[in-house]
């Protein structure tokens, strides 16, 4: 249920493995490769580099049910599609993406893509962020990250290193009041890591507020309330330019349904964390952005969890132990220049986990910056939607 990286992936190694009549239900038209949209913003790649027909990377074998799923009843295996029809199933595995909750930051949705603000979480704003960053020569920028999980959490940070690396090489950063709001209480929740942003935001000027959220935008005044979570203040600051990341949630539908956690108020789909099954419907299973695992929201993790969900189903099928775990595995390349990344690879230890070799990834990398621009969407594209990597 669900046909974004995780559905497609976990199609694919089903299919690899000779498991018949498999459906995958999705009404996308265009598959997206949404970690490049970063680099769309910050100037560095074309945003019709991220999109390719879903036909394309749908696994030859399966049945494409071309319908939003809107209901889920576990008990009686059933998923409800928008149009009212319904498909059973004897397993499913649940993977609907996650929620863009834009209405949560007060006068956000009437200004987005346009007055200088923008967002590079949807495919037609990507280009608007980097209209707007390069035609800024002065003034106050702010790059704001919402609390909670969101997918992909070190984007608010990417576009504001692109954008002031950019600034920086066109001689205009010092005329420039570059601004990060974070939730967080450091800068990345692995010390390593945290302790090289630090160190960037440091080289570009950038004024760190900790824990921290952007919770109104006064498009009419370009001024922007930021309250202080920790002390219980606001304050406000104008912008010239801004990039803001809504906060996110499963989709409504599922944070009403059986399935969610109870105790997950953004209503993700409650599993064990290791072998990704439901912990109260055996024959469910979920991964990707939906799923309630405590790990960071990436395609790197999703890239680790399909295997596994793929393994515990072909054994629940089969009826044996589900032997395969999922460790917590994420990586985030987080872009500190237009040309260097910094790898953050870490899992459910919360340290760092490099899987690269001989080379030292708690650095920032021009190597891996082209990792980040041509070697993951080659891994992505090739490998990962086929069930190969």
């Amino acid at each position: 249920m669900g046909g974004g990286s995780a559905g497609i992936s976990v199609a694919a190694r089903l299919v690899r493995q000779n498991v018949a009549d498999v459906a995958v239900i999705d009404p996308a038209t265009t598959h997206y490769y949404q970690p490049l949209w970063t680099l769309v913003g910050g100037g560095r790649a074309p945003v019709e580099e991220s999109a390719r027909p879903q036909a394309s990377v749908m696994p030859k074998g399966v049945t494409w049910i071309q319908q939003a799923a809107a209901e889920i009843d576990p008990d009686s295996r059933e998923v409800t599609l928008d149009d009212g029809g319904v498909v059973g199933y004897d397993f499913l595995v649940v993977c609907p993406g996650i929620q863009l909750d834009w209405e949560k930051i007060k006068g956000l949705s009437p200004t987005l893509g346009r007055d200088g603000v923008s967002s590079n979480y949807l495919y037609e704003l990507a280009p608007a962020t980097w209209n707007f960053i390069r035609n800024t020569k002065s003034g106050t920028a702010v790059f704001g990250m919402p609390a909670g999980p969101i997918k992909c959490a070190g984007a608010p940070q990417k576009i504001a290193y692109l954008a002031a690396d950019y600034w920086r090489e066109q001689g205009v950063l010092h005329n420039i009041d570059v601004h990060l709001v974070l939730p967080t209480p450091g800068m990345f929740g692995v010390k390593e890591f945290s302790d090289v942003l630090v160190g960037v935001a440091r080289r570009y000027g950038i004024t760190v507020h900790f824990e921290s959220e952007v919770t109104e935008v006064r498009s009419d005044v370009r001024e922007v309330t930021v309250t202080d979570k920790k002390n219980d203040t606001t304050h406000t600051l104008p912008y010239t330019v801004m990039h803001l990341v809504p906060p996110q949630s499963a989709p409504d539908w599922i944070k009403k349904g059986p399935l969610a956690d109870p105790n997950n108020p953004a209503g993700y789909v409650e599993i064990d964390k290791h072998t990704m099954q439901h912990t109260r419907y055996p024959n469910v299973f979920s991964l990707g952005d939906a799923g309630s695992s405590p790990n960071s929201k990436t395609g790197a993790a999703i890239r680790k969890q399909a295997p596994v969900v793929a393994e515990n189903l072909v054994a629940a099928m089969a009826g044996r132990p589900l032997t395969a775990s999922y460790g917590g595995y994420a990586s985030c390349p987080l872009t500190t220049a237009r040309r260097k990344m910094l790898l953050a690879e870490f899992d459910y230890t919360m340290k760092p986990t490099p899987s690269i070799p001989v080379i030292n990834t708690i650095k920032e990398r021009t190597d891996m910056w082209y990792l980040k621009r041509y070697g993951l969407p080659f891994l992505y594209w090739n490998l990962m939607l086929k069930g190969r990597a």
